[in-house]
């Protein structure tokens, strides 16, 4: 693709650096470019990267200026339809991508249904989870943290929230595990497994709503088209899984490399959610999100923007912006100020950031109650993380410590 003139020198986004240090690239990309920075993306397609904190929020709180829809992109005619990725940023009939008077309708009952879930319930879920995949380990005194635990436990959980049957359950969570890691063949074969379970699981709870999340759904008042309600609750399956299990994971690591948080191993809990505040700040699991687009020609920090051009809102760089977090107060605390779950109305649905913390530090905690005494089985500047400048997640995590008796 040929290179316009405002791109000349901008960053390659797919570089493999990103994965390697993204505060860095992220801290030079500001200085040399400012707070939003020309930047190239697969295959030199180019775009650009709202950096600040600021900018961002401005960007989100306009919809009518910064659209979600892809619709009005001014490349499409030059994207092959093997671009990596147009999945994400194609248009669907989905919640994702819905706005004004269907996104709100849209965005009002998943929000309701998860705001509706039982926080009783929704504790005792995971912790049976967790105690589940857990016992599959404790015996062996070693275990890959991510692949045995963190990135099977969101899917495991949200599954049975929906009501889906527990028979199903191994299977939903394969299949989502595919699709979203996107290692080897079968994608699209899993997707459509997972497409189908989600048609049935709407079709049942129609003909005999369930008092699950999917029942939930089906009875709201927004009266969701099944289309909608399969497509919506497809959605909270993927977009909830793969952030989760990173911010589960990034946590997990936090806590076993950083003498602050040592003590915590040692038996106590009080610091589990200052690890994983700290970690949507310095680690968040969504680094770069897409995206939107100009539906007009615009100044934006200085840069010139063009109808039709494409955005991607740089959450790990805004929280990571000067002029919200300087360096001297690099203890963040409580201050829970961060777009890790973005802003605007095509921020989280409300309800989906609490149950994913939820998730998050019952996943560190019952890890803590069950193996107190474990430890980092490899040298932790040797850890892998994913080659992504999107996502921020380790490969694998590997410990040791003591075996330790099943629980039932």
């Amino acid at each position: 693709m040929r290179i316009p003139p405002s791109h000349a020198n901008a960053v390659r986004l797919y570089a493999l650096e990103f994965a390697l240090d993204p505060a860095e690239i992220h801290a030079r990309i500001r200085r040399e470019h400012g707070r939003v920075a020309p930047v190239l993306l697969a295959g030199d397609v180019p775009a650009w990267l709202v950096l600040a904190y600021r900018e961002i929020h401005h960007v989100t709180s306009n919809p009518h200026i910064f659209s979600r829809s892809s619709r009005f992109w001014n490349l499409w005619d030059q994207i092959p339809p093997d671009w990596p990725l147009v999945p994400l940023v194609a248009p669907q009939a989905s919640l994702v991508y819905a706005e004004g008077a269907d996104r709100q309708r849209r965005s009002g009952a998943v929000g309701d249904a998860l705001e509706e879930t039982s926080r009783i319930e929704l504790s005792r879920v995971c912790e049976r989870t967790a105690d589940q995949l857990i016992n599959a380990f404790a015996g062996d005194g070693k275990a890959d943290l991510i692949a045995q635990y963190a990135r099977q436990l969101p899917i495991m959980v949200v599954s049975r929230l929906y009501g889906l049957p527990e028979s199903q359950v191994p299977g939903m969570t394969a299949d989502v595990l595919t699709v979203t890691t996107a290692v080897g063949a079968g994608v699209i074969e899993a997707n459509q497994r997972n497409v189908t379970r989600m048609a049935q699981l709407v079709k049942d709870n129609r003909e005999n709503p369930g008092t699950g999340l999917a029942g939930r759904l089906v009875k709201h008042p927004a009266g969701l088209t099944d289309d909608e309600l399969m497509m919506d609750m497809s959605v909270l399956m993927l977009f909830g899984q793969a952030p989760t299990s990173d911010w589960i994971g990034n946590t997990l690591r936090l806590m076993l490399i950083d003498d602050h948080f040592s003590l915590t191993l040692q038996g106590g809990r009080s610091s589990v959610d200052q690890a994983l505040n700290e970690v949507l700040w310095k680690d968040t699991p969504i680094q770069q999100t897409f995206g939107r687009w100009l539906t007009q020609d615009y100044e934006l920090a200085g840069q010139r923007l063009r109808k039709g051009d494409m955005l991607l809102l740089g959450l790990a760089s805004a929280n990571a912006d000067p002029q919200v977090r300087p360096d001297s107060l690099g203890n963040v605390g409580a201050n829970r100020a961060h777009m890790s779950f973005s802003h605007g109305e095509h921020a989280c649905p409300v309800g989906a950031p609490e149950i994913a913390e939820t998730i998050a530090r019952t996943a560190v905690e019952v890890i803590l109650d069950r193996i107190p005494d474990i430890e980092l089985a490899v040298p932790a500047d040797t850890l892998r993380w994913k080659e992504s400048s999107i996502m921020r997640g380790l490969e694998s995590l590997p410990v040791t410590f003591t075996p330790a008796v099943t629980r039932r």
